[in-house]
């Protein structure tokens, strides 16, 4: 089978390097900008305490988003970009798109009217979209990068934590600007209502669109994501809307109920369908690997390791404890490698990918050979993990060693048919050809594609 390799150009260059600089410029001066205006309305001094005090939640948020994200890390650049871009442009463009309506509102409807209307109707709609906006770039342009419902979310609840920090700034730092005399107590009345109470409060409305586009990234049909996005969107503007109207409309205690009887259910919801589909990812990648190591990608004894956090978690520590960080990290990228493949497998199977479908397979799959092949050049990298009390019956991987200290390359087993993917991708009748299949703790054999086309793992 004939590999893809990506040949350095001048225009991948700029898409590849140049492209994620500027944008990362460009959402930086915005957060700039967002700075600028705060501090021209409440002062430098109240800026700086309210950037402090907003500091203490969003770490919390993040990092409990980054542990949902641990079966298929995300990219960590555009996690990044995910959060400035709510931190930098969604603030700025929700910041002057609502002053400029509100103000609009007092002109047409009496002075008071604008903070009333602003907050209700029209900043749940704007501030959603804003920050949805950059889910619905990345199912646009990047979508191999969304493989489902936790993604979604994953991404949501980074841009919406950005969103929440540079909120949390001007509404600390007014707080401490306008409670002359009091200011240490007007700011911890902000920072426990809006950090310990409902610090996931815009990830929760965000999840919503996330969800969406979880699911529109696994439907074939443009008309399906569609609505899936602007249903989502509608579900993250309802709930936001409602959140906002029952504090500015209602007293503490139509607050107290909307938040007991809706937003903890929701929330409580949203958690159960994390553990759910981080469940059903965990069964995906199992279901895969049986194939996997029948098509020599990886050692049968390492299915199992593979199989869960738990087994990965415990062969990175016992690479790290024998042969370092080095080590540890080059088995990390392996493992993320498996997953990727695993997940890209899976979609195609179900007829999610169809364009280029055989080109990202094989792309993948030249990824996962050199993840393995990284591993094998550190010391016990593939084998420590046996080493530390293997259970009953499993026996490590015998890497065998050519002179130079470099894994001896394995024999070359007969190469599959060259043809295209069968219907129905079904497994290939009969057993494989004499000899084929990977030696313990080979990698894939060299120059081979993988299996048939038309085996199923």
């Amino acid at each position: 089978m004939t590999q893809t390799v990506a040949i350095p150009t001048r225009q991948r260059h700029r898409r590849v390097v140049l492209a994620p600089v500027i944008g990362l410029v460009v959402l930086a001066i915005c957060g700039l900008v967002v700075v600028g205006v705060v501090a021209a309305r409440i002062g430098v001094g109240a800026v700086f305490v309210g950037a402090i005090c907003a500091l203490l939640p969003v770490g919390p948020v993040v990092a409990a988003f980054l542990w949902v994200d641990r079966w298929e890390p995300e990219p960590p650049r555009l996690l990044q970009l995910a959060f400035l871009w709510g931190a930098g442009f969604a603030a700025l463009s929700a910041l002057l798109i609502n002053s400029s309506a509100a103000l609009a509102a007092d002109d047409l409807l009496g002075r008071g009217t604008g903070d009333v209307l602003g907050a209700v109707a029209i900043a749940p709609f704007v501030e959603e979209a804003v920050k949805g906006l950059f889910l619905v770039g990345l199912l646009v342009f990047m979508r191999r990068e969304i493989d489902g419902i936790v993604d979604g979310i994953v991404y949501a609840g980074l841009v919406a934590a950005g969103f929440a920090f540079t909120e949390n700034i001007l509404y600390m730092g007014r707080a401490f600007a306008e409670g002359v005399g009091t200011e240490t107590g007007s700011v911890l009345t902000v920072l426990v209502l809006r950090g310990v109470f409902s610090p996931f409060a815009h990830p929760l409305f965000t999840s919503m669109t996330g969800i969406a586009v979880g699911l529109a990234a696994g439907s074939r049909r443009v008309g399906t994501r569609v609505l899936w996005v602007l249903g989502g969107y509608l579900c993250a503007v309802a709930l936001h809307a409602l959140w906002n109207g029952s504090a500015t409309l209602g007293g503490s205690g139509t607050f107290i109920t909307v938040y007991v009887a809706i937003m903890l259910p929701v929330f409580v919801a949203t958690i159960v369908l994390i553990i759910w589909q981080r469940r059903r990812e965990q069964r995906t990648v199992a279901d895969q690997l049986p194939g996997f190591a029948a098509a020599g990608w990886i050692a049968q004894s390492e299915v199992e390791l593979l199989a869960s956090l738990a087994g990965r978690r415990g062969w990175r520590r016992a690479v790290r404890s024998r042969s370092g960080p080095a080590a540890a990290r080059a088995v990390a990228e392996y493992q993320a490698a498996v997953t990727e493949m695993a997940f890209m497998r899976a979609r195609i199977a179900r007829g999610a990918v169809q364009q280029r479908a055989q080109q990202r397979n094989d792309d993948m799959l030249l990824l996962l050979k050199k993840a393995r092949a990284k591993a094998l050049g550190m010391p016990d990298a593939l084998s420590a993990a046996w080493k530390q009390a293997p259970p009953p019956g499993w026996e490590p991987p015998t890497i065998m060693v050519a002179p130079g200290g470099r894994p001896a390359p394995a024999p070359t087993p007969p190469p599959w048919p060259a043809q295209g993917p069968g219907p129905g991708y079904g497994p290939r009748p009969g057993p494989p050809p004499p000899g084929y299949g990977p030696r313990p703790g080979y990698g894939p054999p060299p120059g081979h594609g993988g299996p048939p086309p038309s085996h199923r793992p």
